[in-house]
């Protein structure tokens, strides 16, 4: 094993051991070893991530088998990594995330009694995640898909003494698993009809499988395999309708939101598409289905952030709408794009998670915006930063979102793939949508009255807590009268500060090697009749050029239509979205309700199921089993015992006579038979 190797395993191995130690041992190395040891092994990880990233950069790769687990037939199980331009960004943004997730964490959870536990989780989580994005075949590949969902259920359920979180993580779990019963599906297709679960075999055989069908249904193989593939990515990546889990997500602690949301778990699904991308490239109808969802995640699941109050869940629908500008982008062949906000999001999101957690400190774990406002005085760094994040999330020129998504919505204008009409009104009209709901939280939080400190009658969402009889004396939540809030301790705001910076400078800086100068031309397959971005790459003049351009288009001009409205609605007339409110009282139950997705699942899918579970309990177990198998058993001996009595009489003579009967009848036979 070289020495790139083992720097390779060093990679997901010290986040790991960390896990191990803060997790077997936490009590004897205490709150500070916890930390300490979790941290210094996502600090090595992202070390050692960018030694490696400079070592790609100079043109190097490497795709090999590090360990072999069972050999079945012509079918080989193994651990290997695949390093190259695509997985070593994965690497860097991971690793980078969680490591100001893992600071952050200090501050924000040191009053928790589950530390040690907590810190144990998310590098277990960071682990996870990195198996998932190095691994070069199908099995490493659903091994670390699995391992963040089983991890995400422990985080997201973390406060298990509380029903919602048990309730919130055992629906990540289910949800999840409908989506990874598709993935399955799929990775069986292709290693039943191509004898390999290794990247590069699999699309070597990419032609031939574009050339088969399925055999009952007569359906194109690839499109099969290709759909079901990316239902898996439905399911981690939260698109229509396997969305449901994520917003249920917030009953975690922050840290865990921002990880799960910004750099983890939901960015598997993106990764893994864009790595497919030889087998997504062999079929237009795969490429529609994935566009189409898509665009409806992107805009439908952006309206029901305009409604929410918890600070949170707007944040949280904010990431299922820019999942939905990923997948768009998956769908019209911008893979490079794709993952290009997929690296974007990841900072600004988690600097927007970070820093809502960061309002909940200074609010004393009150989550509801009604509550706030005029927090820029006493917070000013969490302010500024969550300026910052805002900005880029809705696009503005120069900051890193403007780069990838109007690179991405460029992309859907030049395509001709089936449903690219409806896909560019849908990222069109969720610019303004995301700027709306964007500022609307800003302006909510940071501007305008001060509404903290008083009684408002229950408006309060609070941190994992929905049970009013938790919230007590005993339990206070809240500001209290006269009470003002804080900024937070340094150990919250550095790692602010430090994500706030790639939020600006990122996108104008990694633009054009990773959309235009080749930097993922060996990773990511795109076919000669999918014109993704080179239309765009033949209009760019520069970072600074798109964005001067960008002054003068229809998204900019969109976003701040949304920031103007937003300010008016909140800040000059708020009495109008009241005004809104009532007038269209039937859209805002539908918003309210989350187009109705939960109630429909209780009561089909849910509801099924208990039906299903009561006719198995009713018919199966009490009458078949119960009633046949152990009762009716009994039954019988009884009836059979009852039949023999009156033959058991206890008279010698009746005994002879019924063997001299037997007798005959036995000749008698045994004569007919000669």
């Amino acid at each position: 094993m070289t020495d790139m190797q083992k720097l390779y395993l060093l990679v997901p191995l010290a986040p790991l051991a960390g896990a191990i130690l803060a997790g077997l041992f936490g009590r004897t190395i205490g709150r500070a070893g916890a930390h300490i040891v979790t941290i210094l092994g996502v600090a090595i990880a992202f070390a050692a991530s960018v030694v490696i990233y400079q070592d790609v950069q100079a043109g190097n790769s490497f795709n090999g088998t590090l360990y072999t687990w069972m050999t079945s037939g012509n079918l080989t199980f193994e651990v290997g990594f695949l390093i190259d331009p695509l997985t070593v960004m994965m690497m860097l943004v991971v690793t980078f995330v969680s490591l100001m997730v893992h600071i952050y964490t200090i501050g924000y959870m040191h009053e928790d009694p589950g530390y040690q536990r907590f810190f144990s989780y998310i590098s277990l989580f960071t682990f996870s995640m990195l198996m998932l994005v190095m691994s070069n075949n199908f099995l490493q590949l659903f091994f670390g898909w699995e391992a963040v969902g089983l991890v995400s259920y422990l985080l997201i359920g973390f406060w298990y003494e509380r029903p919602t979180a048990i309730y919130a993580n055992l629906k990540a779990f289910l949800v999840n698993r409908v989506g990874d019963f598709g993935f399955l599906l799929g990775i069986g297709l292709i290693a039943a009809y191509t004898g390999s679960l290794n990247y590069s075999e699999v699309f070597a055989q990419g032609g031939a499988l574009a050339a088969q069908e399925m055999a009952v249904t007569g359906w194109p193989l690839i499109t099969a395999i290709c759909i079901c593939l990316f239902i898996g990515a439905m399911g981690k990546s939260a698109q229509v309708p396997l969305h449901v889990w994520l917003p249920d997500s917030m009953e975690g602690p922050t840290p865990i939101s921002a990880l799960i949301h910004a750099a983890t778990m939901v960015t598997a699904g993106i990764f893994m598409v864009a790595r497919m991308s030889p087998l997504f490239e062999l079929s237009d109808t795969a490429l529609s289905f994935v566009l189409v969802i898509g665009a409806t995640t992107a805009l439908f699941m952006g309206f029901l952030g305009i409604v929410q109050n918890d600070i949170k869940r707007v944040v949280a629908y904010s990431t299922l709408s820019q999942l939905g500008y990923m997948t768009v982008a998956l769908g019209v062949s911008a893979y490079s794009a794709a993952v290009f906000h997929l690296m974007t999001h990841a900072f600004f999101k988690a600097l927007l998670f970070l820093g809502a957690g960061s309002v909940i400190i200074g609010m004393h774990h009150d989550q509801d915006m009604r509550n706030m406002g005029g927090l820029w005085k006493y917070m000013p760094i969490t302010w500024m930063t969550s300026l910052l994040g805002s900005l880029a999330l809705i696009g503005f020129p120069f900051f890193a979102g403007f780069y990838s998504k109007d690179s991405i919505i460029e992309a859907v204008h030049a395509s001709s793939i089936p449903g690219a009409g409806y896909a560019l009104f849908c990222v069109m009209a969720g610019v303004f949508v995301t700027a709306f709901y964007s500022f609307r939280m800003y302006f909510l939080v940071f501007h305008g009255k001060e509404r903290f400190g008083q009684d408002n009658g229950g408006h309060h969402d609070h941190e994992g807590d929905h049970d009013d009889e938790e919230v007590s004396s005993d339990h206070h939540h809240g500001l209290a009268p006269g009470q003002k809030p804080h900024e937070s301790p340094w150990v919250v705001t550095l790692p602010l500060i430090l994500l706030a910076i790639p939020s600006v400078v990122i996108g104008f800086f990694t633009i054009e090697p990773m959309l235009f100068g080749g930097w993922f031309k060996d990773a990511i397959h795109v076919g000669a009749n999918h014109v993704g971005l080179a239309e765009l790459a033949a209009t760019f003049h520069g970072p600074v050029g798109m964005a001067l351009h960008g002054l003068q288009t229809a998204p900019f001009w969109l976003a701040m239509s949304g920031v103007a409205v937003a300010w008016f609605f909140y800040m000059v007339r708020p009495d109008i979205p009241a005004a809104i409110q009532r007038t269209f009282s039937p859209v805002h139950a539908l918003l309210e309700n989350k187009y109705f997705f939960d109630r429909f699942n209780e009561i089909v899918f849910a509801g099924g199921s208990r039906m299903l579970g009561k006719g198995l309990w009713k018919v199966g177990d009490q009458t078949i089993i119960d009633g046949m198998a152990v009762n009716g058993t009994a039954k019988l001996v009884g009836w059979v015992a009852q039949i023999s009595r009156l033959f058991q009489t206890g008279h010698l003579y009746q005994y002879a006579f019924a063997m001299i009967i037997g007798v005959f009848i036995l000749l008698t036979f045994w004569f007919n038979l000669g």
